[in-house]
């Protein structure tokens, strides 16, 4: 090796060895920091808000519930293609707010009526039925391949009244 390739090659080692200790103090910070209460609580001053009309952008959906408070956050969630999927959530500055905003359940905004409720908080790991569910299957489960369906098979009750058995 040369001494340049030798210059570059310890040059990385010491950034490598900055970095990592960049994320041991990360890590020492963010370990003081219990993120799941942090998100409990602004769920606790946020709303769903569904059936709005596809042309409401955030700020009118923000002006709208403002009668009830401070509105911190906008958000109207949309698909791939950037239309609006017809429901969003306001996050409030307080959580007085909420109750004052739950009682627009109903109300017309854009010939629309609103369907308002809390917002939920999301658990990590729970979803429908209460459980975790694989995408796929693991590798190692082994699964017999499946018979084409056939309709002259012995099971076949047309066929058990004519006293005919199919031919395999």
């Amino acid at each position: 090796m040369s001494e340049s390739e030798l210059r570059d090659l310890e040059a990385l080692r010491e950034r490598i060895q900055a970095l990592e200790r960049e994320k041991n103090e990360m890590e020492n910070a963010l370990s003081g920091l219990d993120l799941p209460d942090l998100h409990a609580e602004v769920d606790h001053r946020s709303i769903y808000v569904g059936n709005v009309d596809y042309e409401t952008d955030p700020q009118e959906l923000g002006q709208y519930f403002s009668e009830c408070g401070l509105v911190n956050r906008v958000t109207i969630l949309c698909d791939e293609t950037g239309h609006p999927k017809g429901f969003g959530y306001l996050e409030f500055a307080e959580a007085r707010a909420v109750p004052k905003a739950l009682r627009m359940d109903g109300t017309m905004f854009r010939g629309r009526p609103l369907k308002v409720c809390e917002k939920r908080t999301n658990l990590p790991g729970v979803g429908k039925g209460g459980r975790f569910r694989p995408r796929r299957l693991p590798s190692s489960f082994d699964m017999a391949p499946r018979r084409r369906y056939s309709p002259y098979t012995p099971y076949n009750p047309r066929l058990r009244r004519a006293g005919r058995r199919p031919q395999w």
